[in-house]
């Protein structure tokens, strides 16, 4: 997947985050229906047997998944938080990248939901992410 078109409109709303840039997630495409983003491993984002560190997979998926929300912020909001996420961690990705795609559950006035995957570069789901975000 290293051949695929970074989307530079939608690392402008990823730059928000500056932990975004010192992970190095890049962009790949974002609309209110759908964001994805990519993470390249690397040794320094790993755990024991050179796996990418759970931490760094549910901050892929909330970083990704916090975009996907502010895109469907009902009108005059102008945020959210997080408030609730859960991780299932199903394959360990020691090499490529870790790719996320969020998706829109439920945007409702009060709260987002957004259920995001993680898969590596054979298309193998390596992590499900739902997550609840509250609109500001």
């Amino acid at each position: 997947m290293t051949d695929t078109a970074l989307d530079p409109t939608g690392a402008q709303l990823f730059a928000t985050m500056p932990f975004t840039t010192k992970l190095g997630i890049e962009v790949l495409e974002h609309s209110a229906d759908l964001v994805r983003t990519r993470l390249a491993w690397h040794e320094s984002l790993c755990t024991l047997g050179n796996t990418i560190h759970g931490g760094v997979f549910m901050s892929l998926a909330d970083s990704t998944a916090a975009v996907c929300a502010y895109l469907n912020l009902p009108e005059g909001s102008q945020a959210t938080t997080t408030v609730e996420s859960k991780t299932n961690f199903l394959r360990a990705i020691r090499s490529g990248h870790a790719t996320a795609t969020s998706r829109p559950l439920h945007t409702g006035r009060k709260f987002i939901i957004i259920e995001t995957e993680i898969h590596d570069d054979a298309g193998k789901l390596a992590a499900k992410v739902t997550q609840t975000q509250a609109v500001l």
